[in-house]
């Protein structure tokens, strides 16, 4: 008998040793962004933090470094980023880098914030 339930307890005890612990109580909910914010939470993000809007009349230029150079400088943005058709890139959200997008012929077709 007394072996019969040790064989029985014995699975049940196992069982409860692998049991994760609890999910915290009233864990408190995610604050809403502030003014000023962006989607990512990033202060002082703005529409046009990394100054997109001052370079729109570069659009359907051929890219080189010289513009390169121009864009970064004119727009103000801390970091520039230059998307190539067909190229990988991150989808993190950097609301004062400067991006280039490029068509096949490798002319601007956008530059936008992000």
């Amino acid at each position: 008998m007394f072996k019969s339930s040790l064989t029985l307890l014995l699975p049940l005890a196992l069982a409860a040793c692998t049991m994760g612990a609890p999910p915290p109580a009233n864990e408190p909910a995610p604050r809403p962004p502030q003014v000023g914010q962006d989607d990512a939470g990033h202060q002082g993000g703005g529409e046009d933090a990394c100054g997109a809007e001052r370079v729109q009349s570069r659009l359907g230029r051929a890219y080189g470094e010289a513009l390169h150079q121009e864009l970064a400088t004119t727009s103000g943005a801390r970091q520039v980023r230059v998307m190539r058709p067909g190229q990988a890139y991150t989808l993190e959200y950097l609301h004062d880098r400067l991006n280039i997008r490029l068509d096949d012929g490798g002319r601007i077709t956008d530059l936008f914030c992000g």
